[in-house]
């Protein structure tokens, strides 16, 4: 991606640290957490591998063709999990629109990995435009969920039972996570 080094190398740090809190949540005695747990990691890391600085760390085009290949096979992923008994699961959508993303960066690097691709001096193409919008209402919106959430900080003795939730359990937690992945997919997307 191409853009200022400091916030690239800041992006990094953010996808890679969201990745690492994905695995371990991998862990989690929650099983929604666990389910979608490794999609988000793989997403996470991918996301900091693409944001690294291209002055700084010239990846081969290789890369880019490897990159596409996964995230391929995790937009097939999505798209079975979205189609399945599931379906009624909005979370599967999302990862097979953010797999889709990422294969569609990934592709464009190939392109021009040292330029901005798919300008070509003609404007926004239209396909990172409706990525774009989709990925700034899923920024506003899971932030706006993430406002007024509710935590369970009773401890197992505590009035009405409550279950002490480990740290990689915490859903608002998994609800920050998915949050700063999309700020850092709109700021991929813009710098494309």
């Amino acid at each position: 991606m191409h853009g200022p080094v400091q916030a690239a190398w800041l992006l990094v740090a953010l996808c890679a640290a969201t990745g690492a809190y994905c695995l371990l949540r991998m862990r989690s005695r929650i099983e929604e957490q666990r389910r979608t747990a490794g999609g988000e990691a793989l997403m996470g890391f991918g996301m900091a591998v693409m944001a690294a600085p291209a002055a700084v760390v010239a990846l081969p085009r290789w890369t880019w063709a490897v990159s596409a290949a996964v995230f391929a096979a995790a937009t097939l992923h999505g798209l079975w999990l979205s189609l399945g008994p599931a379906r009624s699961d909005r979370h599967h959508v999302h990862h097979l629109i953010g797999a889709l993303a990422m294969v569609y960066m990934s592709v464009a690097m190939i392109a021009a990995p040292g330029g901005h691709a798919g300008h070509g001096g003609t404007g926004l193409p239209p396909l990172t435009g409706a990525l774009l919008l989709y990925f700034a209402g899923y920024v506003l919106w899971s932030g706006a969920r993430l406002a007024p959430a509710r935590t369970v900080a009773a401890g197992e003795g505590a009035v009405g039972g409550a279950p002490v939730l480990g740290w990689g359990d915490r859903p608002e937690l998994a609800l920050a996570c998915r949050l700063s992945m999309g700020m850092g997919m709109l700021a991929m997307l813009l710098t494309l």
